[in-house]
């Protein structure tokens, strides 16, 4: 996947940069979700957000709702993760 990127507005109204690092529907929730973080972020964290993939641009990104959403981020990203390391 190419390094895509897009542009969160922050509480105070700033215009932040991110790196998307995965998009992914889940069957269990019917959401979609994206995984971001700070372009260049050496430690590798990372974000996330619900996101409705209809609306034009994404429309606005919800927050993760759940322990449960959570975990099956979690568990996505690792997937995600240990298939790049292979590659």
């Amino acid at each position: 996947m190419e390094n895509e990127t897009m542009v969160v507005v922050d509480d105070q109204g700033n215009e932040v940069l991110y790196e998307i690092v995965l998009t992914f529907k889940s069957d269990v929730t019917n959401k979609s979700y994206v995984i971001y973080k700070l372009p260049g972020d050496d430690e590798e964290e990372v974000y996330a957000s619900s996101f409705d993939e209809t609306e034009e641009n994404g429309g606005d990104l919800k927050p993760i709702e759940t322990d449960e959403e959570w975990d099956m981020i979690e568990e996505v990203l690792n997937s995600f993760q240990d298939d790049e390391d292979e590659e």
